[in-house]
């Protein structure tokens, strides 16, 4: 019996089709090219090996080396099965004591001979052996991942799902099944038909379980509940410090003494404690079925409690008799009836652009030209691949029923699909990425990234720390493979990805404006940002904006998804029936709270805690750990800060954020 010489480890992909029963064969290569090994078939006998999801183990015998540089790999066509996604190959040398790893992390075809290097982990370089596979693969992906705009002015997204990119779970993902086994646990659709007999009514459908009363329910009503829900829940980036009053904002000075403590407006916005909010930008939205939504503006001050609270709230744009100025010390239910209608172009807003445009579509593009142009040898692509798992599964599959004619978006919002594309492409052409895709540049644009203004903002608290953490885990990462100016810019798959970010999308790119150095790094600076920038959105903006949903929707009075009827145009006192007839029907809520709850459950790892661990190399994995110790002393002090905070924020705990947009 031959001498065991070599241990060789074979994971296969957890993807559909993944496994292969076909015949595969390795070779190990030393440096210089003068010696390898001879054929090495990697068998066991009287079992199935290869199998989706699984590592199999093979004791090997053959030559010896000084060091295994590369190993080529390769596999036929023979049995029923002949696909094969592979992970990593490991080898084990007995005789040193060596480990080699060989990330491959592809399809592998048939009759092709793989040579993948240790660690595999390289920028491109004219005098790589391998060049000629590299690019290879780079045009074979540039033909699986291309471009283009669902409708005039959308974000660009992938054309046609690559098979890489599937969930390794069906079942997991299937929102209809969700949805399904929701209502059947929850037993509560006897309380969905008939009519809601009062707003305590409205409280009475929820579960201890599954579907359980979100704490929005028990303050909605309140002023100081109203203002918090602009800095620590799902619309957290649209606050603005006032340092003029907005022209069409016919509020006097008059009507806010009595509610900003005896101040002018001018006083009020000396001491930076004057903020607002302006829709300008949801003027004739389309709507479905007949409903309509409003282009507020609201006004909140930070009173002498240090609590945010609304001044005045104006549902249209244009001062006029039809459009007054609403203030909390009108009738209760006509104030209430005002903040309902602001909440529901908040949320159409939050829900088309903050959310959907701003993550899911826009982070979309920037995977396409990923795969595109980076090498999966490349550095940045390693950095980047753990930050969009299944987004563009979910993407094409989930959100594609949630926005499809009729479906949730139709039926549950205002907007309905075609509000919503429209407000996201008129939003993308606001959007840069040095600005509202940057954080600290953001908030200093809005004017509170001075953390003395607007107290209890809980978002800036622990998004900006966050974002410290990804920018030094980041450049420390780049640093390893750049040490120069000049390997940036004479890195051509780097430059070709800048360049793809901002070509417009009709040409296949993601146009996005505002790429530090516009389409082409000069600095490793430049670079930084734009990652940072994408690893932050991927996964703390993303966070932050999805999984308080069932907390917010799940209660439809603290933030409408839909109304019905017409926004109040005087200020005569309403009834609470007023209240009832505009708020959504009992399907319509049902639905809503199993969507949000679905919408909000965290299927994935926590940030750092990669699903593929695409780094090896052992200096880049020092990086990475020395990232997840950050992390997990931020997220000690995170949980200590919410036993002291009122409201608690417990979105932005490192723990409880995702790598990247899986849902």
């Amino acid at each position: 019996m031959a001498f065991t010489t070599h241990t060789v480890w074979v994971t296969t992909g957890d993807k559909k089709n993944a496994g292969t029963d076909a015949n595969v064969s390795v070779r190990f290569h030393s440096g210089d090219g003068s010696t390898s090994t001879d054929v090495i078939k990697l068998d066991n006998f009287f079992r199935n090996d290869f199998e989706r999801g699984r590592q199999d183990s093979f004791s090997v015998t053959a030559t010896v080396l000084d060091h295994i540089d590369h190993i080529e790999l390769w596999r036929d066509s023979a049995g029923v099965y002949d696909e094969w996604h592979l992970n990593t190959v490991e080898v084990l040398c007995r005789k040193s004591g060596r480990k080699y790893i060989f990330p491959f992390y592809r399809w592998i075809k048939a009759d092709y001979h793989y040579r993948i290097r240790h660690l595999d982990t390289s920028l491109p370089s004219d005098s790589d052996p391998f060049k000629d596979q590299r690019e290879m693969e780079l045009v074979e992906m540039k033909k699986l991942y291309e471009i283009e705009a669902q409708s005039p002015g959308m974000p660009g997204q992938v054309k046609c799902l690559p098979p890489d990119e599937n969930f390794s779970d069906d079942y997991k993902w299937d929102i209809q099944s969700k949805k399904i086994t929701l209502k059947l646990t929850s037993k509560i659709q006897e309380y969905f038909t008939g009519e809601w007999n009062n707003l305590d009514d409205l409280k009475n459908v929820y579960t201890k379980e599954s579907l359980f009363l979100p704490n929005s329910a028990l303050h909605w009503q309140e002023d100081e509940y109203f203002g918090s829900q602009r800095l620590t829940k799902v619309n957290h980036s649209v606050i603005r410090l006032c340092t003029v009053i907005p022209p069409n904002l016919a509020v006097t000075d008059d009507m806010a003494k009595p509610l900003i403590e005896g101040l002018t407006l001018q006083q009020a916005m000396d001491a930076k404690r004057l903020f607002f909010i302006d829709y300008k930008i949801l003027e004739d939205i389309p709507c479905s079925g007949g409903r309509m939504i409003c282009a507020p503006i609201a006004l909140f001050f930070v009173n002498k409690d240090q609590k945010l609270m609304p001044v005045a709230i104006q549902l249209k744009q244009k001062p006029g008799q039809d459009n007054p100025v609403f203030l909390p010390t009108d009738p209760e239910y006509t104030w209430l009836t005002a903040k309902l209608w602001f909440n529901n172009a908040d949320c159409s807003f939050h829900q088309s652009f903050t959310h959907l445009g701003a993550t899911h579509l826009m982070m979309e593009g920037v995977a396409v030209v990923t795969n595109r142009n980076l090498s999966r040898s490349h550095p940045v692509f390693k950095l980047l691949a753990p930050h969009s798992l299944y987004l563009l599964a979910i993407n094409t599959r989930a959100l594609g029923k949630l926005v499809s004619p009729g479906g949730w978006v139709d039926k549950a919002m205002s907007i309905g699909r075609l509000g919503m594309f429209e407000i996201v492409t008129r939003q993308c052409g606001n959007w840069r990425m040095d600005v509202d895709g940057t954080l600290p540049n953001d908030l200093e644009r809005r004017g509170v990234l001075d953390e003395t203004v607007l107290p209890g903002y809980h978002y800036r608290e622990d998004a900006l720390p966050l974002y410290n953490i990804l920018s030094k885990y980041v450049n420390n990462y780049l640093v390893l493979y750049y040490d120069s100016p000049k390997k940036i810019q004479t890195d051509k798959e780097v430059q070709g990805w800048a360049q793809e970010l901002v070509k417009p999308v009709s040409e296949g790119g993601c146009g996005m404006q505002g790429i530090p150095g516009n389409g082409t790094f000069e600095t490793l600076d430049q670079l930084g940002k734009c990652l940072t920038s994408v690893i932050f959105t991927c996964s703390v903006a993303h966070a932050a904006t999805n999984f308080a949903q069932y907390d917010q929707y799940g209660f439809p009075p603290a933030y409408p998804a839909a109304m019905n009827g017409r926004p109040p145009t005087d200020k005569s006192p309403l009834k609470e029936e007023c209240v009832l007839a505009a708020l959504p029907d009992k399907p319509t809520t049902l639905d809503t709270m199993i969507i949000t709850k679905i919408l909000s459950d965290k299927g994935t790892n926590s940030l750092g805690d990669f699903e593929i661990s695409y780094i090896v190399d052992p200096k880049a994995v020092e990086v990475v750990e020395e990232f997840r110790y950050e992390l997990k002393k931020l997220s000690l002090a995170i949980k200590e800060k919410n036993n002291h905070r009122n409201p608690t924020y417990p979105w932005l705990d490192p723990d409880e954020i995702p790598n990247a947009i899986s849902i």
